[in-house]
């Protein structure tokens, strides 16, 4: 099974309500870009990577297609049968760009699972379930309107709720801690997100008028440096989210003992087969981790779900997919939802998702023989 042909495609995914609010960014929509890998047998593996805009991380969509125009060439042609030669070959090609690689990892897993005939989550080691726990993201926002929100979410299954904080006056955020606690209290676990949004000082203070509430406290400050200044000072337990820009970052966080926990995104960290790596390192120490992406269909999310279901259930803190924030799917008839909170581990062979032509249109780029 060699690569014959391989197509990209840009599909655009409006947010639902207009737009979706963070700290650093405020996006309307998102670009994302679908790679399709056909063999000369007929097989098509499909990957995904969509960045929430250029500022969220170092990674855009029109980086994504650059770095894919330099990589597809050297794929095509090659043998389907070892995910590690692909890499070298793909790196012998680009340097770095592992959120644009990690779409290439992603289809190759999925041939490579229809080949055997077995789940992605097979691949990356064995499903443990076959249902995985989500978790609800909400906006920048009001106190009110986000503990409104959040006991909503509660209420239709969600076992984590992560609140938004950042860009705006601290004691709104503190009286929006406040009221998402009187709204949902033990319910439901909480992740307080700062986004890269606050100052050391800032989340110092935070840390202090909201320490009778339980929460994760997820990166908090722009730097790996500012963060590790917070160790000792603070009642909660940080995670760790956009500085774990690769495998090395992950290894530092975790060796220099800064990080209780992560949020850790697919494409960021180059793809499953690395995400495997940083799952095992993470087991290693007991550290928690979420499995999720920055955005992105069903492509991704079936990513994000296949290897959510090989971690630990005690130390796994959720998959977020953006089928909440978006309308349609890419396979409306295996499309990956979120029913009471919690999304089905696809059973098929493969991702379990078949992109429809219909709803990609044509390809905006193909490299083949």
């Amino acid at each position: 099974m060699r690569i014959e042909t391989i197509n990209v495609y840009k599909c655009l995914l409006p947010v639902k309500g207009g737009s979706y609010r963070m700290a650093s960014d405020t996006v309307q929509q998102l670009d994302s870009t679908l790679v399709e890998i056909v063999t000369d047998d007929g097989s098509k593996g499909w990957g995904e990577t969509c960045p929430v805009g250029p500022v969220y991380q170092p990674h855009h969509a029109l980086g994504a297609r650059a770095a894919i125009e330099e990589i597809a060439p050297g794929l095509i042609g090659q043998e389907v049968s070892s995910i590690r030669l692909l890499a070298k070959a793909m790196d012998e090609r680009l340097n770095g760009h592992g959120y644009a690689k990690a779409a290439f990892d992603i289809a190759l897993l999925d041939l490579l699972g229809q080949r055997l005939g077995v789940p992605v989550s097979t691949l990356l080691g064995g499903a443990l379930t076959d249902r995985v726990p989500s978790y609800y993201s909400t906006i920048v926002g009001s106190p009110e309107e986000t503990a409104r929100i959040a006991a909503d979410k509660v209420k239709s299954g969600y076992p984590r709720l992560q609140i938004k904080i950042g860009g705006r006056d601290l004691e709104q955020d503190v009286a929006t801690i406040h009221k998402v606690w009187e709204a949902v209290g033990y319910k439901a676990r909480i992740a307080v997100d700062g986004n890269r949004g606050l100052t050391v000082a800032a989340a110092i203070h935070l840390d202090r008028l909201c320490q009778s509430i339980p929460f994760a406290f997820e990166q908090p400050c722009n730097t790996m440096e500012e963060v590790a200044s917070l160790k000792g000072r603070l009642t909660h337990p940080v995670y760790l989210d956009e500085n774990t820009e690769d495998l090395n970052a992950v290894l530092r966080a975790i060796s220099s003992g800064i990080a209780d926990g992560f949020g850790l995104k697919v494409t960021r960290l180059g793809g499953l087969t690395k995400m495997t790596t940083v799952r095992d390192m993470c087991a290693i120490r007991s550290l928690p981790h979420t499995c999720d992406d920055a955005w992105g269909g069903d492509v991704i999310a079936a990513a994000c779900v296949h290897l959510a279901s090989t971690v630990e259930p005690r130390r796994f803190e959720g998959a977020w997919i953006a089928q909440e924030y978006i309308d349609g799917h890419y396979d409306p008839e295996n499309s990956i939802v979120i029913r009471d909170g919690h999304i089905a581990v696809p059973q098929r062979p493969g991702l379990g998702v078949q992109p429809e032509a219909k709803t990609l249109g044509v390809p905006i780029a193909t490299y083949g023989r």
